[in-house]
């Protein structure tokens, strides 16, 4: 019996059937979607998830790998079928090793970030991947959705940061690529079939991850401005006053903000007048604030902004982006929205949200809109929270979609396809583009066991 069997691969702490932990294992963090699974494995060691793979295959059971459970897409989350095998990797969280001269580490799937971020500061680095959830999010995840996160304008996508990667096959086969190497051309880059497939290509049990020197001191400003084109505007100008020291630059409306200080009472703005919209940035200026400082009091010259507030400590730089980290939680509890994880070009970033209202305004004028993101790298979380008797969700997300494909962006910028955006795909992606990712689909997994119904 299968069942069995995988619990003799991993031993008596490397599995549960407890009710709580099979509902916690199968349900989408913010509870919009519901699976069903007979158990959770929790492998201890990459020979543990080959050998789970391995006995998953056999019986042509389908494998769900699973890391923090955090993600937007429902990507790591069981069908309702009752037969597909859980696979957590929160046993395999050690950090493997550090190599601060060529300025790598090697950590295991299960790491959760702060972890990686951590011992990165502890050998006078930085792992530069940053988002909201990296209390609680898994390396493994991170690279199997190319997790954006605060730092892409600086320093790239998970993809971006990572060297090499260690995956198991929907067969069970190991292929093990750590190498930390820059430059390496031998034969094809086999770690970005891995990367941002989901699991549906292989599990990935570790990776090789590339890490920075440390930027010093940071300099964080929340900055009121009146128009989301006037962001687009003051990032470019603040680029060509600091040059490439701008860490992270996100965009959030008066109207975001206001839902987390109704949730967070002891947060709040520093302004005495709301604005439209506000900027939070970070500036690796060196000791001093002085060249932040100088470069907005130039920016309000121009008429880029109405307002700014230089953190005077970490603690109220702290504050601030617990403000930015606090919006998915306060967002969940002011009531269900549509979401909707787009990139555009940043040159078209005002254009979109132009037209973005009026669209709203004709399909739906009740609706309240929701924006924040990262519009340093064009993505943009584009929410929106309808009516109680609205009855034409699907139509609101296709005709945003529609909007984002016309200026020539991604449905999906970083939080994956999942299984809830999956039939989203075919029809923003070119025919040939499709096949392609299907013929890679079945060699590696003929009898498609890894994480089916999600992403193709």
């Amino acid at each position: 019996m299968l069942i069995d069997r995988l619990k003799s691969i991993v031993g008596p702490k490397g599995w549960t059937t407890d009710p709580i932990d099979l509902e916690s294992s199968s349900t989408e963090w913010r509870g919009v979607v519901y699976g069903s699974t007979p158990i959770v494995i929790s492998p201890a060691s990459t020979e543990e998830v080959s050998a789970v793979v391995r006995a998953c295959a056999d019986a042509d059971v389908a494998v769900v790998p699973q890391g923090g459970n955090t993600g937007m897409c429902a990507g790591a989350v069981p069908d309702e079928s009752g037969t597909q095998i859980v696979l957590s990797l929160a046993r395999m969280n050690h950090i493997r090793h550090v190599d601060a001269d060529n300025f790598s580490m090697e950590v295991e799937a299960g790491c959760i970030l702060r972890k990686i971020q951590e011992a990165a500061s502890d050998a006078d680095r930085l792992f530069a991947l940053s988002l909201g959830a990296e209390g609680s999010c898994q390396i493994g995840g991170n690279l199997s959705t190319n997790a954006g996160g605060v730092n892409v304008v600086r320093y790239g996508t998970a993809r971006a940061q990572a060297l090499g990667i260690e995956a198991v096959l929907a067969d069970g086969t190991v292929v093990s690529s750590l190498r930390s190497l820059r430059k390496d051309t031998a034969g094809y880059d086999l770690k970005q079939l891995f990367i941002g497939s989901e699991g549906t290509l292989g599990i990935i049990t570790a990776a090789t991850l590339k890490l920075f020197p440390t930027p010093g001191a940071i300099s964080t400003a929340l900055v009121a401005i009146e128009s989301s084109g006037d962001a687009v505007r003051l990032l470019a100008y603040l680029r060509s006053e600091l040059a490439d020291s701008i860490e992270a630059f996100e965009l959030v409306s008066d109207f975001v903000f206001g839902l987390v200080t109704n949730h967070n009472p002891d947060l709040r703005l520093p302004f005495d007048d709301r604005a439209p919209w506000y900027v939070l940035l970070d500036a690796a200026v060196g000791n001093s604030a002085q060249p932040l400082e100088n470069a907005l009091a130039g920016a309000a010259q121009s008429g880029l902004l109405s307002d700014a507030v230089i953190a005077k400590n970490s603690s109220e730089a702290q504050q601030f982006w617990r403000m930015r980290h606090s919006i998915a939680e306060a967002e969940r509890h002011a009531g269900k929205a549509l979401k909707h994880d787009i990139s555009v070009p940043v040159s078209r970033m005002e254009e979109f949200l132009a037209l973005g209202d009026r669209l709203l305004e004709d399909l739906v004028p009740d609706a309240q809109l929701i924006a924040f993101g990262h519009v340093g790298d064009g993505n943009l979380h584009y929410n929106v929270a309808l009516p109680a008797s609205s009855a034409n969700t699907e139509a609101v997300t296709t005709a945003i979609y529609e909007l984002v494909d016309q200026l020539g962006g991604s449905f999906s910028a970083e939080h994956g396809v999942g299984r809830l955006k999956r039939h989203y795909l075919p029809k923003y992606r070119g025919s040939s583009e499709i096949e392609l990712m299907r013929t890679l689909k079945k060699a590696l997994d003929p009898k498609n066991i890894l994480n089916p119904g999600k992403v193709i």
